[in-house]
Order: structure tokens, then C-alpha cells, then sequence
């Protein structure tokens, strides 16, 4: 099976991995605990935040290790709220945005908070007007992904965070898909909090991190959690962070020989399917591992299944809601709708893949249209 789902999850790097049963085995203790052994697994934790937050440019005050984006977007957005009071409770988002943001914004209507969801312009990306357009006396929050996880464009959050600083708003980002593929220190200086996930960029599955601006004054959502400083409860798991931090410094050593190396392989993808130029819709991406498309008449889901049985492992969208029967939240934000929302299909580089295997899956597809078209 070839694997063009990297998007969805990474395998754990190699030398991550080493580490990981290292830490594990020889620094076992528990972070918290006082005497030695709980000690030098303290040490591990706080070099792994150092270079966590040297990564991204911040305050290493900032940084909190958590199980993951979904529990980061949900711990980082009541941070922030928790952090203003009484100045309204409108938020803005937009329609695109991960499951888990979506969810923790449903929790926050139920709490009488207000939201507005924006789509997407004809190039993916959050039209400015659209946004100033929503903004309210009373709102307190943006919440906006730095890159969307199904057609790979980027955000214009540095235009998001100068009207947020105009109007002191806060503004959340999830950076989940982008942290590893792109440098996002100058994201990480500009917004008040965002999150990041190990297995998105050859860590282990399960943990992640949250950045938080030091300077706010936030309350915790557990109210008796110690660890990580109150952010959240549970013993605080140093192997997986250790892991996390070495996978993350070898993507960000690496980051122009991968981007480079991802946009020949969308090269080879896209001239390899061009003669069926006609049948398919590819839409923009600003990160070059990630193609999302359709194939028109095709719904996707027997795309991804005909793949499959020829031994490509690819997606009909984020892993988070594939199974539901629903179309991609992104085809919906970008206006296209029913039977042509379920058309859709993504495909993931990884640093393992090569241009041999992406024209034989370009070719599959080909072979695929010509049998469906």
C-alpha cells in the first residue's frame, strides 16, 4: 500500500522514536514529583519547551504540552475567553475550520455566546471585507486555522491580527496543519494563542502544544488541575514531548528541502493527470503536499475505495469527519454544494514519497475517470 495521506497523520520518525523509549524507560518519573528521578524527567520537559518555543520564535512561558489539537483548540480558546471580562460574547470563524473548533464553539453557544462563520473566497481564503463586515461591538474572538487541512491555503492572519489589535480582539490560530511544512514564527508573534500536533509532523500520536501570550491572565478550565500550570490535569507525558521536540527540530532543519521536494512531486501529479484536464477540479494550495480536487460526477468516497484496491491509501477529506456522510466542510465554505461537495477527494505527501509513486496514482485516477466519466 502507498500512503498519500500525510495530511491525516505521519508515521513516527525513526530517531523519534529511539527517544521516546529512552525517555521512557530511563527518565520514568513523574515530572511533578520532588526528588531526583522525577527531577531529570523535569529537566526533559523544560528543554523540550525551550525548544519548542525556540521554534517558534516565543516566550517559552507560553507553551503548554497537551494531548493534541482537538484538546488544544478547546483549552486555548476558553484560555483567551477566560482571560477578557465583560467586553461581549461574539465570536468570529470561519465555515472551514477543524471539527474541533467547530465543536467548541456549539459548547459556547450553549453558553449564550454569539458566532459568526465566514466562508471561503473562490481561492480558498477568508475574504478581509467579509470579516471586517462580521465584526461586532461586542466581539472578543477570532478563531481562524493558519492552513486548511483539505485544500492546503494559508490564511492572511497577519491582515486578521492588525484589525484585532485595532479593535482588541483576540485571535486564535490552529496551526496544526502548517507547523513542520512552513515557518510560523512570524504567526506565532502575531496572534494570542495557537496549537500544534506531534503526529501531524512525524511525532507521536497524542500529544501536542498550545501557545498562549504570557502576558494574559487566563483562568484554568479545570479548576483543580496543577499540571502544565493549571492548563490541564494528568500526569504530563515527557516521553511523547521529548519525541514531539526532536521530530519537530528535523522538520524545521529540513523545511526548504521538503517544500522543494513536495512541489515536484504536485508537478509530477498534475502533468501526469493533465489529459484529463476536463474532468477534475484542483483547487488552490499554498502548501504543496497537500492537493484537494474533484472529479466531477465522481463522488469521492469510491474514488478513495477504487484507490485503495489498487493499493493507494488516499482521503476524501479531514480524517475528523470522514465516516460521516457529510460533505467536506471546505467544499461547503467554498460554495459548492450537495452530490458536488461529495465529489471531493485530498492527497498528502510525506518526505517518504516519491514522483514514481505519485504518476502511478495520477494514472490510477486517470484510469478511474475514464471508466466513471
Amino acid at each position: 500500500m502507498k500512503y498519500f495521506d500525510y495530511a491525516a497523520s505521519c508515521p513516527l520518525d525513526k530517531e523519534a522514536a529511539q527517544v521516546y523509549v529512552q525517555a521512557a524507560t530511563d527518565y520514568y518519573g513523574n515530572s511533578s514529583s520532588l526528588h531526583d528521578i522525577g527531577s531529570q524527567a523535569l529537566d526533559l520537559l523544560e528543554n523540550s519547551r525551550y525548544e519548542i518555543a525556540n521554534l517558534l520564535g516565543v516566550d517559552k512561558a507560553g507553551i503548554y504540552f497537551t494531548s493534541g489539537g482537538s484538546e488544544g483548540n478547546f483549552l486555548a480558546i476558553h484560555a483567551l475567553l477566560s482571560s477578557i471580562k465583560n467586553k461581549g460574547k461574539h465570536i468570529v470563524t470561519g465555515m472551514a475550520e477543524h471539527s474541533s473548533i467547530h465543536s467548541t464553539l456549539e459548547k459556547l453557544r450553549q453558553e449564550d455566546y454569539e458566532v459568526t462563520t465566514l466562508p471561503f473566497d473562490a481561492s480558498g481564503h477568508i475574504s478581509i471585507n467579509q470579516l471586517i463586515g462580521a465584526l461586532r461591538e461586542d466581539t472578543v474572538l477570532i478563531t481562524l486555522q493558519h492552513g486548511n487541512s483539505e485544500i492546503g491555503t494559508i490564511q492572511p492572519l497577519e491582515e486578521v491580527s492588525a484589525i484585532c489589535k485595532e479593535k482588541g480582539i483576540l485571535l486564535h490560530s490552529d496551526c496544526v496543519q502548517t507547523f513542520g511544512k512552513t515557518d510560523i514564527k512570524p504567526i506565532a508573534r502575531i496572534v494570542d494563542s495557537l496549537t500544534i500536533s506531534g503526529h501531524k509532523f512525524y511525532g507521536p500520536k497524542g500529544i501536542g502544544a498550545v501557545y498562549i501570550q504570557p502576558h494574559l491572565q487566563w483562568m484554568p478550565y479545570h479548576p483543580s488541575a496543577t499540571h502544565e500550570k493549571g492548563f490541564r490535569p494528568g500526569t504530563v507525558n515527557v516521553p511523547a514531548i521529548v519525541a514531539m521536540t526532536i521530530a519537530a527540530k528535523k522538520a524545521y532543519e529540513n523545511l526548504d528541502n521538503y517544500h522543494k521536494h513536495y512541489e515536484i512531486l504536485r508537478n509530477a501529479f498534475i502533468n501526469t493527470l493533465e489529459p484529463h484536464l476536463l474532468n477534475f477540479v484542483m483547487y488552490n494550495s499554498d502548501i504543496p503536499s497537500t492537493i484537494g480536487m474533484r472529479i466531477k460526477g465522481v463522488e469521492g468516497q469510491m474514488v478513495m475505495l477504487e484507490c485503495n484496491r489498487f493499493g493507494f491509501a488516499i482521503s476524501t477529506g479531514s480524517a475528523c469527519q470522514v465516516g460521516q456522510q457529510t460533505p467536506s466542510k471546505t467544499m461547503l465554505a467554498l460554495g459548492v454544494e450537495d452530490k458536488s461537495a461529495k465529489e471531493f477527494i485530498r492527497i498528502s505527501f510525506g518526505r517518504e514519497t516519491n514522483v514514481e509513486d505519485v504518476r502511478e496514482l495520477a494514472l490510477t485516477i486517470g484510469r478511474i475517470i475514464q471508466e466513471q466519466t
